[in-house]
Order: C-alpha cells, then sequence, then structure tokens
C-alpha cells in the first residue's frame, strides 16, 4: 500500500507538470492556502489570546496571582459598564486630549524635519545641532509640565508645546538618517548629470528620508498620546488625563480604567491613520510591493 501511494502520488505530479492548467489551479490553490495562514497569523491568533486575557480577567485569574481586589483592578465588565455611564464625557475629554495631541505631533514633527534639513545642508555642525535636540528630549514631562504651563498659560498651548518637544527629537533623528544615508552610486549618478545641491536634496536625500519620516510619525503617534494625558495632570480642567487623575484622587477606579481604555483606543487608531498614510504615500517603496 505505501508504495502504491508513493507512486500515484508521482504520476499526479507528473500529469500536473504536463498538464499547464492543472499546474496553475495547484499553484492558485497553493496561494490561497498560505493566504489564509497569514490572515490566521495575523488576526486571529491575536485575536483568540486577546479574548483569551480578557476571559482570565473577568474570572479573577489575575487577581489571584497579584493578589489584588477588585477596587485595585477593576472586572472589563465594570470598566465597560462605566464607559456607558459616562459616554458623553468621554467622548468629550477624548476629543480635546486627541486635539493636543494631533497639534503637538504635527507641530514637532514640522520643526525636527526642518532642523533635519538643516543639518543635512550644513554637516559640520548638523551632529551638534541634533545633539541639541535630543537633549530637549531628554527633559521629563513632568518638568516640563510646570514649565511650559508657566510659559504659556493653562490652556491648550501648555500641553501642544510639551508634545511638541518630545516629538521633535524623534523625527529630527529619524529624518537626518535618512537624508544621510543615502546609496552612494546613487548620489554619484546625480553629479554626473550636474545636479546641484537642491536637486540632490529634492530628487534623493527626502525621498530616502520618507521610510524613516513615516516611522518617526509611527512613534510619536502613541508618544504624543502620553505627552498629552501626562501633561493634563498639571493644572488643566479638560481632557483624559485631567479626568483619569481626579477619578484616582476620589477612588473612582473603574470610570480611571475607562480613561485608559479610551486613551488606548486612540492611540491604537492614531498609529493605524499613520499606518494607512504610509502605504498610500509609499507605494513607490520596495517594502511595500511585498
Amino acid at each position: 500500500m505505501r508504495g502504491k501511494t508513493v507512486e500515484d502520488n508521482w504520476l499526479s505530479q507528473s500529469r500536473s507538470q504536463e498538464n499547464p492548467a492543472l499546474k496553475s489551479a495547484i499553484l492558485k490553490q497553493r496561494q490561497k492556502l498560505s493566504k489564509l495562514g497569514k490572515v490566521s497569523s495575523k488576526i486571529l491568533i491575536p485575536l483568540f489570546a486577546g479574548v483569551l486575557f480578557f476571559i482570565l480577567w473577568e474570572v479573577q485569574f489575575f487577581h489571584t496571582i497579584f493578589g489584588l481586589k477588585t477596587y485595585q483592578l477593576p472586572l472589563p465588565s465594570v470598566i465597560m459598564e462605566a464607559i456607558r455611564e459616562n459616554l458623553n464625557t468621554l467622548v468629550n475629554f477624548m476629543g480635546y486630549t486627541f486635539l493636543e495631541a494631533f497639534l503637538g505631533m504635527l507641530l514637532g514633527s514640522a520643526l525636527g524635519y526642518l532642523i533635519a534639513l538643516i543639518g543635512s545642508a550644513y554637516p559640520k555642525w548638523g551632529k551638534g545641532g541634533l545633539t541639541i535636540v535630543v537633549a530637549f528630549n531628554a527633559v521629563p514631562i513632568v518638568a516640563l509640565g510646570p514649565i511650559m504651563n508657566l510659559w504659556f498659560g493653562n490652556g491648550i498651548s501648555s500641553r501642544v508645546a510639551i508634545i511638541t518637544v518630545i516629538t521633535m527629537a524623534t523625527m529630527a533623528v529619524n529624518a537626518h538618517k535618512g537624508m544621510s544615508n543615502v546609496n552612494p552610486l546613487s548620489l554619484d549618478l546625480l553629479h554626473s548629470y550636474a545636479a546641484n545641491k537642491v536637486q540632490v536634496f529634492r530628487y534623493l536625500r527626502i525621498a530616502n528620508s520618507l521610510p524613516y519620516v513615516f516611522t518617526a510619525l509611527k512613534i510619536n503617534a502613541t508618544a504624543s498620546m502620553i505627552g498629552a494625558i501626562v501633561g493634563e495632570f498639571f493644572y488643566a480642567s479638560k481632557g483624559l488625563g485631567y479626568l483619569l487623575s481626579n477619578s484616582i484622587k476620589v477612588a473612582q477606579m473603574p470610570l480611571g480604567w475607562a480613561c485608559i481604555v479610551i486613551a488606548s483606543v486612540v492611540g491604537i487608531v492614531f498609529y493605524l491613520i499613520v499606518e494607512v498614510l504610509e502605504k498610500v504615500f509609499m507605494k513607490w517603496h520596495q517594502s511595500e510591493r511585498t
């Protein structure tokens, strides 16, 4: 039986090689199975892991392991109830926090890219300038909060300034790396065409920096939300960070966790928006063709 099976397999393979239509059908079937496997690995497995995590949380598995009480770590059902009861307030404060994060990231990324442009155009002092920018980024948000509040007042401007500082360095370093790490052969080709410095920047350095720019934007998308929420801990009268801080002070932990959940969802959506924009504007890049 074993020998007959091997012979049958050999005959079927030889026939498929002789028949182009059958060979094409087998190839398409394999491609479908490969795509199905990729979908299951990217979507189904993380989804199953997430559902399992929340089930273990709901049955107080983590409470038992870490010795926590339900008032310390509210159950998912209790958090969802808090979201439902305070949905209007959460949505309103979410929009305020997202506006801070978006404006701060936009301004910080623009300034960081401008610094990278200047640093690449004048490399003698470019690295020194980037070092100063990174040093600004090393200042803790806790220290920036009171300072920016003193400079820009108690409104949205102080949080936008905080986010600008913490996102500027990421963009400057990544964009400068993209503008500097160009292919020497491409650079020699432009020089052979007598391209001036502006043309080299336009057609080579700026284009080469785009993958690095989107990497920085992805990092800044999440960092800006963190900066906005932490910045609202100080001298704010609105926003998810303000509501989270007040909820913890009065021991309303379900509402505090509701703020964390909403902020996490907004951060994920913000990241996905940047990822979609990357796919739209980077169709020409090799990474988007695979």
